[in-house]
């Protein structure tokens, strides 16, 4: 399966209208079969069910799960508007996706649907007395079902939205773009290290690149036996002085479609092949609990402390050596990027605010000390927020992160 179609596939199961049709599907089809189901049944119900019984049980499902649906989809919308309006718009996404609560509310829409299906079907007859029977019996297992998702989804409600749980999904979501980066810079390309200055093909409408189909560019490379060098990775916004990639050579209309076509061009971005929006996402996290109207330092310093993990995930990991695309070339992210998109924003509107600085000084000191390659650059970035903080603080403060500085980095410190 190419890796676009899987995307797409993929894309498409976190839809949350998807599941809830999967599961209305599932209850029409339920509903339905049980009159087929009673024509395989050897025995006749002894049990009486009572005039209506089963009919008054429905009538119930359906006015409960009517409101119980609208109650969820409240919620829902709430806490998405809390995440816009407290952390980023950028964390809105991924609240969306949320796994529980887009089955919470396919199985509150799937009983609504099975309780509507089983009410009309009664009403035309179309169920014996062991077809109600066993409608009966599967009204008692959906309500079974009911039960527990209630108790799931109050469980989930609180800390559905709350800002610990939009930092640590924002951080997950950066943590598994870092470490698909960290172990594959180049998406399974060969690495581009000069200038390149092939044929230019551009996309079709402007937009945020979100995913590549490296595997399919190369096929396109050796069937035509030319080198393509990619210049618009993930998070990249594609237009008209950007180009899509360069060809060794000038293409023609329909291999420049083809070319085209291995790219998803959205007017988002997405998560899933971009290392930088989520840490970026973080840092917005981190200036807008910094903005005087907040004023809240501690989530600033709980973002630094996930801003860590995420940049420790891409020092740590060793990359793949192996070539598996030799016909595609790509000039991977630097990691000066990544730093500068994460401690930049900490750095300027934390500057004054001392716990926020020695906090920012610690994180530095020690990624440094993971991987003394970028020791030095994790340093200038320390001496860049110990510029900007020291203007700002008073000389208390001042003082008490200049030693904190030299807790971090050493005695030899001269800041």
């Amino acid at each position: 399966m190419a890796s676009s179609v899987r995307v797409f596939l993929s894309r498409l199961a976190r839809r949350v209208w998807f599941r809830a049709a999967l599961v209305s599907l599932a209850a029409v089809v339920f509903a339905l079969a049980t009159g087929l189901i009673e024509t395989l049944l050897p025995w006749t119900p002894s049990v009486n069910l009572g005039q209506g019984a089963v009919d008054d049980l429905l009538h119930i499902l359906a006015s409960s799960m009517l409101a119980v649906t609208t109650f969820s989809l409240t919620a829902m919308v709430t806490a998405y508007s809390s995440a816009t309006t407290t952390a980023t718009p950028r964390a809105t996404q991924l609240l969306v996706q949320d796994t529980t609560s887009q089955s919470v509310l396919s199985t509150f829409v799937g009983a609504f649907v099975f309780s509507l299906v089983g009410i009309i079907a009664l009403s035309t007859g179309y169920y014996s007395d062991r077809g109600r029977t066993v409608l009966f019996l599967g009204t008692l297992v959906v309500i079974a079902l009911i039960v527990v998702t209630l108790l799931r989804w109050i469980a989930h409600l609180a800390e559905f939205g709350r800002m610990s749980d939009v930092i640590d999904r924002v951080e997950k979501a950066a943590t598994d773009a870092a470490a698909a980066f960290a172990r594959r810079p180049t998406l399974g390309g060969a690495v581009l290290r000069g200038p390149s200055d092939g044929t230019a093909v551009h996309a079709a409408s402007v937009g945020y690149v979100t995913h590549v189909d490296v595997a399919a560019l190369q096929r396109i490379a050796e069937k035509h036996e030319i080198t393509l060098d990619l210049e618009s990775l993930p998070g990249r916004v594609a237009d008209a002085t950007t180009p899509l990639l360069r060809s060794s050579r000038p293409l023609g209309e329909d291999i420049e479609a083809a070319v085209r076509a291995a790219f998803t061009v959205d007017p988002h971005r997405t998560y899933e092949q971009d290392p930088r929006l989520g840490i970026i996402a973080l840092a917005e996290i981190a200036s807008r609990a910094l903005s005087p109207s907040t004023n809240d330092p501690g989530t600033a310093i709980q973002v630094i402390g996930a801003v860590q993990r995420v940049l420790t995930t891409v020092l740590s990991r060793e990359p793949d050596p192996e070539v598996e695309f030799d016909r595609v070339r790509v000039r991977p992210i630097a990691f000066e990027d990544l730093l500068e998109d994460a401690v930049r924003p900490l750095a300027r509107d934390g500057r004054s605010m001392v716990e926020v600085q020695i906090r920012l000084q610690k994180c530095l000191s020690a990624l440094a000390a993971v991987t003394p390659d970028h020791r030095e650059l994790l340093r200038r970035s320390a001496d860049d927020a110990w510029a900007r903080a020291k203007r700002e603080l008073v000389p208390e403060d001042a003082a008490a992160l200049r030693a904190a500085r030299r807790a971090a980095w050493g005695r030899r410190d001269r800041g």
